[in-house]
């Protein structure tokens, strides 16, 4: 599998910048999936420093591709699992071209949008025409590529949808684009064949042909902020069923993964945290 997304600079709880978006969490995804794959997103050069850590860490695994501008967000938790985000700078917008310069060469691609404009319709074409499989996380559908506070509404162009073999949706955004209760009947509707909609440490929902599946989560982590927590579960089930695993094997693998790496974090003093 090939994950390509932005770079995020992240400010959490008004702590100094740490890496973000799903190219800073993927790769423990990946690694964990044991399977092949590759990393690319995008970020201005001159923040590419930030962003040292993960090539030291994972290598090859991760390349970065320049861009004029590097995806920024505050992020001001409540408690675990609610926060408040603002978007601080809006990153690049991947086109048919930016797809032929990362090349993935894999069958399965997972897009990690930050905002609704990081991938348009065309360039999931794009890749389609290459033959590829997509997985896309459904943040893409509904943030507003606005400056302030983040806005998420249901305004994302339909054919968006047409290009997807896998739809990975929050609580909160799952609400978001069924306009209410997501069921059965609202998976049918969207038309993406495989649809998960998360809900924390209580698990998630696989609809798959028109048949909800409800997998729990490994098991609960308190006490912890959960940036990156999402990435990490979509890239891991994402990898695993490019191997083939079923959905629910997969669920459950990619729940186990999110649970261990969360256990880590609450061994991390308060004021190491990122």
């Amino acid at each position: 599998m090939t994950v390509l997304g932005n770079l995020a600079i992240d400010i959490i709880n008004g702590a100094p910048p740490s890496p973000g978006g799903c190219a800073s969490f993927a790769g423990v995804a990946l690694q964990a999936a044991g399977g092949v794959g590759r990393i690319v997103a995008m970020g201005a050069e001159r923040d590419h420093s930030l962003f040292d850590g993960l090539q030291e860490r994972f290598g090859p695994l991760v390349q970065i591709l320049p861009s004029a501008v590097t995806s920024s967000f505050r992020l001001d938790y409540d408690d675990t699992d609610h926060r408040h985000m603002g978007v601080e700078a809006i990153g690049p917008v991947w086109s048919p071209a930016d797809v032929e310069a990362a090349d993935p060469a894999t069958t399965w691609v997972h897009l990690a949008p930050l905002l609704r404009t990081d991938f348009p319709a065309e360039t999931l074409a794009a890749l389609v025409e290459r033959g590829h499989r997509i997985a896309y996380d459904g943040q893409g559908l509904v943030r507003a590529d606005s400056l302030g506070p983040l806005v998420e509404d249901r305004h994302f162009p339909a054919d968006l949808l047409t290009h997807l073999d896998i739809l990975k949706l929050a609580e909160d955004e799952a609400v978001i684009v069924a306009d209410g209760p997501f069921t059965a009947a609202t998976a049918q509707r969207l038309g993406v064949p495989e649809i998960l909609v998360t809900y924390g440490s209580e698990g998630c929902d696989i609809f798959v042909d028109g048949d909800r599946v409800r997998v729990p989560a490994a098991w609960r982590v308190l006490g912890v902020q959960t940036t990156g927590a999402g990435d990490m579960f979509t890239a891991c089930y994402v990898a695993h069923r490019a191997a083939g695993a079923d959905p629910r094997r997969a669920a459950e693998l990619a729940s186990g993964l999110v649970a261990r790496e969360l256990d880590k974090r609450v061994h991390v003093e308060p004021a190491d945290r990122v």
